[in-house]
């Protein structure tokens, strides 16, 4: 395929949802650069698709929404993850994680993975989400004061975790 704004050989392929369509673009590895796509903070697929080419291209202001709480580290706003498509950093997932939830709920079943795991991680994936659960019944024993409950989930646990510690 060829690159959508030179005749090089695209080598980069970017699809996304725009106003309800998916649009697709391909760059070679050069457009792709001047473009910015590697650059989290500036480059959108939408804003090139809708303007021909990007807004700075095109030489229009571009409005950005309001700013949203940023992250603690890196200085992202959601806002800025609408606009953009990806988040900056690895806390972001923590700081947004209402807003990605509601997100992900909307385009999936669930917010949790449930698709294959390697054979031999198998046993230990349910043994981790066994013990996750115990800990969700727990915590739900202890804010309401039911204590023999808690007493037993809580030696479930460690009977799990030492049968783990023990293992060779």
């Amino acid at each position: 395929m060829e690159c959508d704004f030179c005749d090089k050989k695209a080598t980069v392929f970017l699809t996304q949802l725009v106003e309800g369509e998916m649009k697709k673009m391909c760059l070679c590895e050069e457009c792709a650069e001047e473009k910015g796509v590697t650059d989290p903070t500036g480059f959108s697929l939408a804003d090139s698709i809708l303007t021909g080419g990007g807004a700075a291209d095109q030489g229009q202001a571009v409005t950005l929404p309001e700013e949203g709480t940023p992250c603690p580290v890196c200085g992202f706003t959601f806002n800025k993850f609408q606009q953009v498509g990806r988040l900056g950093c690895s806390e972001c997932y923590q700081t947004f994680q209402d807003d990605i939830g509601r997100r992900l709920k909307g385009m999936h079943k669930g917010t949790l993975h449930v698709g294959r795991v390697p054979e031999g991680l198998l046993e230990a994936h349910a043994r981790q989400q066994r013990l996750d659960q115990l800990r969700g019944r727990l915590e739900k024993a202890i804010a309401a004061e039911d204590y023999e409950e808690a007493a037993g989930l809580r030696d479930e646990i460690q009977e799990i975790q030492t049968s783990v510690a023990t293992q060779p």
